[in-house]
């Protein structure tokens, strides 16, 4: 999971100017990301830590970490097999919503998976978080399908992709 460039970014909400850092996933990380995963999202949406674990060690993993004032505000989870990617998870603290962090780490995750040979990146989300479809569609991604009784709680769940620009060499 190497070969992530430390960033700094500033956002710039309208009432808070919030400064984080990204890098990549240290196996310290483990416990706070399982605990943000679950601050996140609902039982039955949200992954056990035996399912956390397993997507970190898939061999085509990467997870980016967004760090505010040292404390770990959200991260995001891809995996990739050859030329197809898969956003697993996409998390960040009810706190840190709408500053930025989450567009950046998408950014940065989409970046990841680009310089890796990624054409085509593909994510699943409850049908009933219109929130995170708006993100998702205000990032470029459009629904490929509805998978019913996706999550284990029984929610459905738009299957959502996007045809990522090839990376450039520098």
């Amino acid at each position: 999971m190497g070969g992530f460039l430390y960033s700094v970014i500033r956002a710039e909400p309208s009432r808070v100017s919030v400064e984080f850092s990204l890098r990549p996933y240290r196996d310290e990380d483990f416990q706070r990301l399982y605990e943000i995963d679950q601050a996140c999202f609902p039982r039955g949406v949200a992954y056990s830590r035996r399912m956390l674990r397993w997507f970190l060690a898939e061999p085509g993993a990467e997870c980016i970490v967004a760090e505010s004032a040292g404390e770990i505000a959200g991260f995001v989870l891809t995996d990739r097999r050859k030329s197809e990617g898969h956003i697993v998870t996409l998390d960040v603290l009810e706190a840190y919503r709408r500053q930025g962090l989450g567009s950046a780490l998408l950014e940065a995750a989409e970046r990841g998976l680009a310089a890796r040979g990624v054409s085509k990146v593909y994510l699943e989300t409850a049908t009933t978080n219109a929130a995170a479809v708006a993100f998702w569609q205000k990032h470029g991604y459009r629904t490929a399908d509805v998978l019913p009784g996706y999550y284990s709680n029984g929610d459905d769940a738009y299957e959502m992709s996007k045809t990522l620009t090839p990376a450039r060499e520098s």
